[in-house]
């Protein structure tokens, strides 16, 4: 679906569960035994491993821009309440947010990846595809942030091309 690289590092997990529903397709990973396994979980983990990715999801579209109607990133926020972080101090004096309880945990996991991601600031560059058929993570390396597709090669020129003919039909020349 996605010709960009992937996320850096601890949102790499966030951006591989949140893409684990290509909605395209309708294909739901965490129905497969590869799938759970690729993410840590055991079958009886998948409801709640929906609930985030759900959440995550809609937290990137918010970093998109894009706010459908009916979704709050207040699920998110209430999923990662359940998740404790602490400040853990490394021999070298270094400081970084880890799981309270239950670090392997995807939640747990989850929420140290959003942690540091929201320190290092690279949280909000993890984006959900514009298009309303993809909404594929993606991570977005333009140097103003302000990428809105996982591919141009697919969702972009799509969404380029419908402007274009919304353009023709409207009777504005092309540009």
């Amino acid at each position: 679906m996605n010709d960009r690289p992937p996320a850096p590092g601890g949102l790499a997990l966030v951006q591989s569960l949140i893409n684990s529903l290509d909605i395209e397709t309708g294909t739901d990973l965490l129905s497969t035994a590869d799938g759970r396994a690729a993410l840590g979980l055991a079958e009886h983990d998948v409801p709640a491993a929906r609930a985030l990715r759900g959440a995550l999801r809609t937290a990137c579209l918010a970093h998109a821009g894009l706010h459908p109607r009916g979704s709050s990133t207040a699920a998110l926020d209430e999923l990662l309440a359940e998740a404790p972080l602490r400040v853990a101090v490394g021999p070298a004096g270094e400081a970084s947010l880890r799981p309270a309880t239950a670090p392997d945990a995807l939640l747990s996991r989850v929420a140290e990846a959003i942690a540091a991601a929201s320190a290092d600031g690279t949280w909000s560059r993890l984006k959900a595809c514009e298009a309303e058929d993809c909404h594929w993570a993606f991570y977005d390396r333009s140097p103003a942030g302000r990428g809105r597709w996982c591919s141009m090669s697919a969702c972009g020129a799509r969404a380029k091309m419908r402007a274009y003919r919304a353009r023709l039909m409207d009777g504005g020349a092309p540009l």
